[in-house]
């Protein structure tokens, strides 16, 4: 858990959306976030590791949140939850472009597709949105309002 906090941290970072005064925080709190929902089942993690040393190169995260049941697009089906919203997908920089973040990703669907879990989301950022296209992600009607305050 430890590593995977620092490894959110270092992805906001990277996406120059995070104060430096904020990065002690923010991995402590994810942390904690992580220790508590991980047992709960909520929050659900992968790691990649260098098979010479077993240094972990790479993590994903999921977080499964309940949804209100809603129709399912191009099935007639109801969606009933839960759905899993991708986060924190880093890669250390020296293993990027090496399909690390791909096997990351191609795990993490099969898991969830082996717990049913049919709605998956995730934000994407410029570096990663290739992938998650490939993968067959698509953009969605998504908008939000973020609070000044």
């Amino acid at each position: 858990m430890p590593v995977l906090a620092r490894q959110r941290v270092t992805m906001f970072r990277d996406m120059a959306k995070l104060a430096a005064v904020l990065e002690e925080p923010l991995e402590r709190a994810s942390a904690e976030y992580m220790r508590a929902a991980l047992p709960r089942g909520e929050y659900l993690a992968w790691v990649a590791e260098d098979s010479a040393n077993g240094d972990i190169i790479g993590g994903a995260g999921v977080q499964l949140r309940p949804i209100l049941p809603r129709p399912r697009e191009g099935v007639l089906d109801l969606e009933l939850g839960p759905e899993a919203i991708v986060l924190s997908v880093y890669v250390e920089p020296a293993w990027r472009r090496r399909g690390v973040g791909e096997a990351l990703m191609r795990t993490l669907l099969d898991d969830l597709a082996r717990r049913d879990i049919r709605r998956v989301v995730l934000h994407a950022a410029d570096a990663g949105r290739r992938l998650y296209e490939r993968l067959g992600f698509v953009p969605t009607n998504e908008m939000r309002l973020s609070s000044p305050v």
